[in-house]
């Protein structure tokens, strides 16, 4: 058998092979130069030439469109495509089988890739577009178009398998049938999250820019991206949190688009009298309230109105009588309406909540005009300043729980 190979080889090499062998590697470095020169200017000429025409053409005109497609580099990614139908079409001219192979299978994988991602940057730029119309804010469409990358993400894995396993690709699709339920279980998230994108969007629960607030997830802040999978809210102190779409239909949130929209902000605050400082009002603490201008209309109309319904004679406890909490109820609610912050057409309450081992609480339910979160704040803060510390002028006491200051005193 040895001495059979041996005499072949010889022969071979006695007739020729060995030059042969060598004029044909000779003749596909040649050609693999050729190509790879030709390519090589097809992409300066793509690159420098093509680009640099378009980007002219596109700074000239006066739409916005064409200008996001080429800050996205949509364009550049379609110069790539140049040099690369030069090396799969010029393949041929390589004699030799494998490595002509390789080299056609190589640009054809390259083309897949590229066709992937100027399919990727091309729907990011009508992303772009879209936000740039006003129907964006309620109608996002991210959700939507990563649903499109996602299905041309698994054909392009799909013809890529094809192509190294030398099958259809609609035979391996077919294929893929038999692992239906894996796929579902891989790809729970996004499609709950496509759903949840759907619902999002059609019933208009949350667009970006809206302010919510969700605990079970420690976001209170500002929608900033809508996504397929996941809602980005920047908090108030500037922190990121990240909520699958589909918490946000399966579970409560807040919105506070209404709000916003209804031009005020609520305050809502209360703050506790000692029940203990509530009495009828004297005739010196009545004619102290009148010099008050906010009290003087309501008192002179309190102080007829008890002088006609009362009898003379009668003994004070079955006589109407002003008290000193309700006195300063009605000077709360004079004060608010002057102030030039609240708004009187909207809500306006300045209640007495249930009585408490904390005394009586008294409500202020009102809307502030201005619903920026400093602003509001600082409403709030010169209201209750204000109220805290004219309670004393009304023979009132705010209810404080002792202090260690106060058991000291009663130890003395």
């Amino acid at each position: 058998m040895k001495e059979l190979l041996g005499v072949e080889l010889k022969n071979w090499l006695m007739s020729g092979g060995i030059a042969e062998y060598w004029a044909i590697i000779l003749q596909s470095l040649i050609a693999i130069i050729i190509v790879i020169i030709i390519a090589w200017i097809c992409d300066i000429l793509a690159k420098k030439v093509m680009i640099s025409i378009i980007t002219k053409l596109v700074r000239k005109t006066k739409t916005n469109w064409d200008d996001i497609l080429l800050e996205r580099k949509v364009f550049n990614k379609i110069a790539h495509f140049a040099p690369a139908a030069i090396i799969y079409f010029s393949a041929g001219m390589i004699d030799h089988e494998g490595l002509n192979n390789f080299i056609q299978n190589g640009a054809y994988v390259y083309m897949i890739i590229l066709a992937i991602m100027l399919i990727e940057t091309f729907l990011n730029a009508g992303n772009d577009i879209y936000n740039t119309m006003p129907v964006s804010k309620t109608r996002p469409i991210k959700g939507f178009l990563q649903i499109v990358k996602i299905f041309f993400y698994s054909m392009g894995i799909i013809s890529i398998i094809a192509l190294f396993i030398q099958k259809d690709p609609l035979t391996i699709i077919a294929g893929m049938g038999a692992f239906a339920a894996v796929i579902l279980l891989i790809f729970k998230d996004t499609i709950l999250g496509f759903v949840a994108s759907i619902q999002l969007s059609a019933n208009k629960m949350v667009n970006i820019g809206d302010w919510i607030s969700m605990p079970s997830k420690g976001a209170d802040g500002t929608v900033i991206d809508i996504s397929l999978n996941t809602v980005k809210v920047q908090n108030w102190d500037k922190t990121i949190s990240t909520i699958p779409t589909y918490a946000l239909v399966s579970e409560s949130f807040n919105n506070w688009k209404g709000m916003e929209e209804s031009g005020g902000r609520r305050i809502k605050r209360h703050l506790n009298l000692d029940v203990k400082s509530i009495h009828f009002l004297s005739e010196e603490e009545i004619e102290k309230f009148e010099k008050i201008r906010l009290l003087k209309d309501y008192m002179i109309e309190k102080k007829n109105e008890i002088r006609a319904n009362n009898p003379e004679g009668e003994i004070p406890v079955n006589q109407r009588r002003l008290t000193n909490v309700g006195t300063f109820r009605k000077y709360v609610e004079a004060y608010l309406q002057e102030h030039p912050k609240i708004h009187n057409e909207m809500t306006f309450l300045v209640r007495q909540l249930q009585v408490s081992e904390k005394g009586l609480p008294l409500e202020i339910y009102v809307f502030s005009k201005d619903q920026e979160w400093a602003n509001y704040e600082a409403i709030q803060a010169d209201i209750f300043d204000h109220i805290l510390a004219i309670v004393p002028e009304f023979n009132l006491r705010v209810f404080q729980n002792p202090t260690g200051d106060d058991f000291q005193k009663l130890a003395k």
